[in-house]
């Protein structure tokens, strides 16, 4: 797999002219092994294997009583800082177990979309929704190239233990990354594949230089902070460049 820069030229507003690099895509994009993990598709990205997708039967295993202990999402969404009035979107929202905390803290003046792939685990939320009278949710049906969100218009995207399923991360980020404001923030919360103790299958966790590695084909985006304070799992948020 290549792995090239290339060079393009960038003119700034004074007239002065530079050489910016810019990441070539991998080639091939993707490969298909033959020889890979049974847990996973036999689809391969920079080298990563990615993994079968949950599926909405799956849904109480989002709810479970012990995930409190195991992922500490209070903490998690203390350390995202989510503020009355912002435009967020949870990407492969599920049942919508963080969704409905982001609800809370963004308020009746903000927005939380709510992104997946299978209608089912929308309908899940509609009813859900409905029982608790939230109105502040917007559920969204992806597909599995794009979020379906609008351009420049959200703050802060989620993803827990979400885009190490995606069968197109690169056309799947790259639309997050146009649907991000300028600074907004991209976070990936995903199984430290550097901790063995971590009780979860392989190609369901991540180590942070993969992703890392991964997000360097965006260079609108850089690497903000990668928090470690969970249990099982890092948070690596990303920021959008503001545009010179």
């Amino acid at each position: 797999m290549r792995n090239v820069i290339s060079v393009g030229l960038l003119l700034l507003g004074s007239g002065a002219l530079f050489a910016q690099a810019i990441p070539a895509l991998p080639e091939p994009l993707y490969e298909k092994r033959d020889d890979h993990d049974p847990n996973g598709i036999g689809k391969f990205f920079m080298d990563r294997e990615i993994a079968y997708v949950m599926g909405h039967t799956g849904a109480s295993w989002l709810e479970r009583p012990e995930r409190e202990e195991e992922e500490s999402p209070t903490k998690l969404h203390e350390l995202l800082n989510i503020q009355p009035g912002m435009v967020t979107a949870d990407i492969g929202a599920g049942s919508g177990y963080h969704s409905f905390r982001m609800s809370q803290a963004v308020g009746p003046k903000g927005r939380v979309y709510a992104v997946d792939i299978q209608k089912e685990m929308l309908d899940i939320m509609s009813r859900r929704m409905k029982q608790r009278k939230v109105d502040n949710i917007e559920l969204v049906l992806g597909t599995n190239k794009n979020p379906k969100l609008p351009e420049g218009g959200v703050d802060l995207m989620l993803m827990v233990d979400v885009y190490h399923e995606f069968d197109f991360p690169y056309e799947m980020t790259k639309e997050m990354v146009k649907a991000l404001k300028p600074g907004g923030r991209l976070v990936f919360v995903e199984y430290r594949l550097e901790d063995p103790k971590v009780p979860i299958k392989l190609v369901h966790k991540m180590t942070e230089r993969q992703v890392l590695k991964e997000m360097s084909l965006f260079p609108e985006m850089k690497h903000a902070k990668t928090f470690k304070e969970l249990p099982w799992q890092h948070v690596i948020v990303f920021e959008k460049r503001a545009k010179e």
